[in-house]
């Protein structure tokens, strides 16, 4: 690790300072120019799965500095700087830098991963229906995938039609088309926000300074910093497996930035190790 910097300790470092005014400024960009129908920068900066048509590299960065909304954004930012302030201070803006960018990567990677694996099983379904197609199967085969995949009035309104004429053609041609929109639907949703470096920050805390105690507006008691970490950590593990499909918080996201986050402390710890807090 760099040298201790506590003893110079700055409330609003520079690093942390220019990520809350970039992020500020995307916010307030997003909301002006989607309010006055020009564009929505949260769809052409978002981060997509790769085998999407709106996939670009840049979006592997430019996510990290997107919102969904207000509250997103406002519980983000506070996070990076409750965490963010403490580390620059400490590791320096160097570092901090590559830190936090490392996280963001981490967070993609990972996010992207886990989508993968849920396309293929997807694919893999749809694959085993396309071979045997009717209206029972297509049934199962809802039961199987996210239902959110399916536009719900459209779907139901479908389904009513092909329970009156099962052996209509085109009808079974209709379903095979559905199975592409569910393919289509779930490669062409955007993710943006920060909080996978944010994760990685947190995790960074709770690895340098374990034993602070920290009061969280949702704990109303005092708790060690390497405690929160991991009670956090393992409950983000749990949604992320439960894979709740009326769930749209990328879990897989804020794991992958924590395990870089710790991947990348042990590597700077190796061989210059200081003691933690």
């Amino acid at each position: 690790m760099s040298n201790h910097r506590l003893s110079d300790f700055s409330i609003l470092p520079a690093v942390v300072k220019n990520l809350l005014i970039i992020n500020g400024l995307c916010f307030l960009a997003y909301v002006v120019l989607a309010d006055r129908g020009i564009i929505n920068l949260n769809e052409t900066l978002g981060l997509y799965y790769p085998e999407s048509k709106f996939f670009k590299p840049y979006q592997l960065i430019s996510h990290v500095f997107m919102h969904g909304s207000f509250m997103h954004l406002f519980f983000n930012m506070f996070s990076l700087w409750m965490f963010g302030n403490v580390l620059e201070n400490y590791w320096g803006p160097k570092r901090f830098f590559i830190y936090y960018f490392v996280t963001a990567f981490g967070s993609a990677a990972l996010h992207i991963g886990v989508n993968a694996f849920e396309v293929m099983q997807i694919k893999q379904a749809i694959a085993g229906y396309i071979s045997s197609p009717g209206y029972d199967s297509f049934l199962a085969l809802q039961e199987k995938i996210d239902p959110t995949l399916i536009d719900n009035d459209y779907f139901q309104s479908f389904m009513r039609e092909w329970q009156t004429q099962k052996q209509n053609p085109q009808l079974i041609q209709g379903s095979i088309e559905l199975t592409d929109a569910m393919v289509q639907r779930k490669i062409n949703v955007p993710t943006v926000g920060a909080s996978g470096a944010v994760f990685g920050l947190l995790l960074a805390f709770g690895m340098l300074f374990p034993n602070t105690q920290l009061m969280m507006l949702f704990f109303p008691f005092p708790i060690k910093a390497k405690y929160f970490v991991m009670i956090y950590g393992a409950l983000e593990l749990y949604q992320g497996v439960a894979n709740n499909p009326t769930d749209h918080v990328a879990h897989f996201a804020h794991l992958g930035g924590m395990l870089f986050g710790f991947i990348l402390i042990k590597i700077w710890n190796k061989t210059n190790r200081h003691t933690f807090y």
